[in-house]
């Protein structure tokens, strides 16, 4: 098979989105669609692995993919077709050790394509089985727990409406992924004054939280040679070469930027220092995609997170827009192959479950979506204070939101969180909010922590 074939096979498999459409690479009908999706899974997985879909003379990601590949642990399962590992992974005989075993034998244009094979529940069924654990101050990733991203961007970076989201963010439990600011001017002095407001409140309350500035990571590295408090790097990344030079970055610029996170040593039960954010249809809106379809695309985005043993990844799956996935049942699905691909390569994938005022989405899409994936064993979901960005113009999901599916399927927040909140007066004993008619003195204990250090 040719890359080109490969190329059309894999693209004329994926159920249907905007964005492949857009990009002419989509199924012409359901019957076309259903034709390539069985060919696909008569397609054998050491076929997919000879065949690289981009030069890799000109590609670093593509040659990243084929150096990651360890040929022992493909051993096994070298035989399969992507029919035969779909049905391996939804057997009792792939256990969460098994899975994770398959780690650097898989590679992501094979997580993709079982992917376009498989139904919603199947892949809810199977990432539920591969937890990934990571730990910077808290641990992420453990089942039966969901962390939650404080989000509190403010459209003039203003200390006291940023606080304030904080706060209320703390008030509700979220925080334990991180506590991440999108800032609304990419400079190192901004950067800083955001770092050093983070880094005053969690000292202030004795918090164990992690913080990050989603900037360039150009704009980090320099913050950290200056003795920033820089805890998380954060770079968006894509799924080839051309994609993320498009973003400003290259593999050798974060790798840099890990070494120098790393050697701040800030870190208190973990080195897990970077932060990732990737998104279908990236490549695309770059003119950097190749001709491949947009979701294997994006499983290409995860062989460069995993590269770098990142605390977190979040696809913010529904923010590029209704061109790339245009309504609820599209990003829905999105979303969980996103969360499938990135677990079966050993990624600790989180969600933003989102949308943009122009997409055909609502809220009740998003429910649907968040309890689907907190059922599948999402990392992390996104905190934005009343579910809408005021500061990016896109709607997510709520510290509320977080609360519902965390008492909903009695998911707890991460332990080191946890034993915090419960000691200030913010969760019971089973980790779930405290009433506020019930809080008591330990309401009042805890409010008056988050105000003197809001003060």
């Amino acid at each position: 098979m040719s890359p080109e074939q490969l190329k059309t096979l894999l693209a004329e498999a994926s159920p249907a989105r905007s964005g492949d459409f857009l990009a002419g690479v989509a199924a012409t009908s359901q019957e076309a669609r259903v034709k390539a999706q069985r060919r696909l899974a008569d397609t054998g997985l050491a076929d997919i692995l000879q065949t690289p879909l981009i030069d890799p003379e000109s590609d670093e990601v593509q040659r990243l993919i084929l150096d990651q590949h360890d040929e022992a642990a493909f051993r096994p399962i070298s035989a399969f077709s992507v029919g035969d590992l779909r049905d391996f992974l939804l057997t009792d005989e792939a256990t969460p050790e098994a899975i994770a075993a398959l780690k650097w034998a898989l590679t992501p244009e094979m997580v993709a394509a079982v992917s376009k094979i498989c139904r919603n529940q199947d892949l809810i069924a199977i990432a539920r089985k591969r937890p990934v654990v990571t730990k910077f101050r808290t641990t992420v990733g453990l089942p039966g727990r969901l962390a939650v991203r404080i989000q509190p961007n403010h459209p003039t970076d203003d200390a006291k409406g940023v606080a304030a989201s904080i706060l209320d963010g703390l008030a509700f439990g979220c925080g334990d992924a991180v506590i991440g600011i999108n800032p609304a001017t990419d400079s190192p002095s901004a950067m800083r004054r955001l770092l050093e407001l983070i880094e005053d409140l969690r000292l202030r309350l004795d918090c164990p939280v992690q913080s990050c500035v989603l900037a360039h990571v150009t704009t980090a590295i320099d913050c950290m040679s200056r003795g920033a408090p820089v805890d998380l790097v954060f770079q968006s990344i894509a799924g080839s070469q051309k994609a993320n030079a498009s973003f400003g970055i290259d593999l050798a610029m974060l790798k840099e930027a890990q070494d120098a996170a790393k050697s701040l040593q800030r870190g208190t039960i973990g080195t897990d220092v970077m932060y990732f954010e990737t998104g279908q249809g990236a490549a695309l809106s770059a003119n950097a995609h190749f001709g491949i379809d947009q979701q294997t695309m994006e499983a290409r985005a995860y062989a460069v997170a995993r590269a770098f043993d990142p605390l977190l990844v979040n696809t913010v799956v529904g923010f590029i827009g209704p061109e790339y996935l245009y309504d609820g049942k599209e990003i829905t699905r999105a979303g969980l192959e996103d969360h499938f691909c990135g677990k079966l390569l050993g990624v600790p994938m989180g969600v933003d479950v989102c949308y943009t005022n122009h997409a055909e989405a609502d809220q009740d899409d998003m429910d649907n979506l968040l309890t689907l994936l907190a059922v599948a064993g999402v990392n992390f979901v996104m905190g934005v204070p009343g579910s809408d960005d005021v500061m990016l113009n896109y709607q997510s999901t709520s510290y509320h939101d977080a609360a519902y599916v965390r008492r909903a399927l009695d998911l707890r927040p991460a332990p080191e969180f946890e034993a915090w909140a419960t000691d200030v007066g913010i969760f019971d004993p089973r980790g779930f909010l405290l009433p506020e008619a019930s809080r008591g003195d330990a309401g009042l204990l805890a409010r008056s922590r988050l105000l003197a250090a809001a003060e």
